[in-house]
Parts: structure tokens; sequence; C-alpha cells
């Protein structure tokens, strides 16, 4: 039985994961950690600091917010507790605390948790190695509108999965607001829109003389990610130490 705390246990994700870890008879939610428990009046036991939980845990899933991952690896450092990690908004400094962080106990992060989503960032790749130059490149997301980080994490997964196909030398431009230039080719124009309650919709376009190309992927409900949340709980909890992500759990 894999014993599972969620962080951000009352946001959105939170409260998905929790339902399908009811239809999981291999795990067992313990807990969660959240920053706004005034209110809660639910069964599941809730902290409001990680620190304060001394249950039995062996993967903490985060769909938090950046400004909780200190407080969750030296937790889950000073406990040997493996992490799903699915926050979005990090920076670089956060990524090279991951990647320390790895060297101690099993990771796996990703932006996007949907197996949809990673066959998308494979087939965009392909696209881009055989479309090369000749094809202008757009990343558009959608989501709804409490949505806090834009670009979307996933947006900047498409766009440096496609830019891998071109040695990294593509640049980003987010929206062209005030721009009077001329798009350049060596853009990857990225553009968020956020309105509604718009789960999470990808469209990557590629645009040729006469011609239009698009690859496209749409959420129709948070348990796609929640699921395969839980598919990464299971792998990451065979892991000793490590970073892990989709293309991990893929091809294993």
């Amino acid at each position: 039985m894999i014993k599972i705390l969620i962080s951000g246990f009352l946001g959105q994700m939170g409260q998905v994961i929790e339902k399908q870890i009811e239809n999981k008879d291999n795990m067992e939610l313990v807990g969660g950690i959240d920053k706004n428990i005034d209110s809660y009046k639910g069964e599941i036991k809730v902290y409001d600091n990680i620190m304060d939980f001394d249950g039995p845990c062996d993967v903490i899933v985060d769909f938090s917010h950046p400004t909780s991952l200190d407080s969750l690896l030296t937790y889950a450092k000073s406990n040997k507790v493996a992490l799903v990690i699915g926050t979005t908004g990090y920076e670089e400094k956060e990524y090279n605390k991951l990647k320390e962080a790895a060297k101690e106990i099993p990771i796996f992060q990703s932006a996007n948790m949907s197996l949809g989503i990673n066959l998308l960032l494979s087939l965009v790749y392909k696209a881009a190695t055989i479309l090369d130059e000749d094809f202008d490149i757009e990343v558009i997301e959608k989501h709804h509108n409490q949505k806090i980080d834009a670009p979307s994490g996933t947006a900047y997964m498409i766009a440096n999965k496609i830019n891998e196909a071109f040695d990294n030398n593509k640049v980003y431009t987010f929206g062209r607001h005030t721009k009077t230039n001329k798009r350049a080719p060596e853009e990857i124009g990225i553009h968020a829109i956020r309105g509604g309650t718009i789960v999470g919709e990808h469209t990557v376009l590629f645009a040729g003389l006469d011609e239009v190309i698009e690859i496209k992927h749409d959420a129709s409900s948070k348990n796609v990610f929640a699921k395969g949340a839980l598919r990464a709980a299971e792998f990451i909890t065979t892991k000793d130490k490590g970073l892990f992500n989709m293309d991990d759990l893929i091809n294993q």
C-alpha cells in the first residue's frame, strides 16, 4: 500500500487527486498540507506546515505553489520520502534545488502529468525536425481565469522540446504587443489566454508557405492530470534517488 501525502490538498488539483486515490486499491491518503485550513471541516487530517506531519508516508504529491518547495525538500530529505512535483511557475533556482535534492531522494517532476501532452511533445519534436526552418512556429495555451502563472509550464515544455530540434537556437517571443518589426525566422511565439473554466488547451501552429499544420491537446477535466500524477507516484516509489520525468515513466 502506497501511503500518499498531498501538498496543496485544498486546491483544485489536490481535491481531484483525493477522489482518484479513493478508487485505488494500492494507495492510501494519509494526510494533506495546505496553507488555508481555517475553513476545512473534512475527515482527512490537514496541516498548514508539513513539519507538523509525523505519520507514515511513502510519497508526497505536490500541486501547491513554488514557495512551498524549500519546506517540501527539507521534509522529504529528512524523512527519505519520494516526491511527485506537479507545481508550475518554477524558475532556474528551483530546478537547481530539485537536481541537488535528487542526489539524496527520488523526485518525479513534470509541469504536465497528462500522458496525452507528453505524446504531443514527441509529435511536435518530430514535426520540427521534418519541417525545419521552412515553417514559423507558434505555441498558444489557454487556461481558466484562476491560473496565476503565464505562460503555462506546459507551454514552456512544448517550446523547449521544439527548440531541441533546432539545437536550442530559437528564441522565445511572448506576445507581440508594442512590437513594430516583422516576425524573425528564429522566433517561437508563445501566447497565453486566460478565461472562464478552461482546464487546459495547448496548440502548436506550424505555419509555412500556403499550408498550416496544427497539433493540439485539450484536457476536458483535471482527472487526466491526477491519473498521471498517481502513475508517477507508483513509479517514483520504486526508485532510490534521482530526478525523473514523464519520459522515464513512458519509456520504462
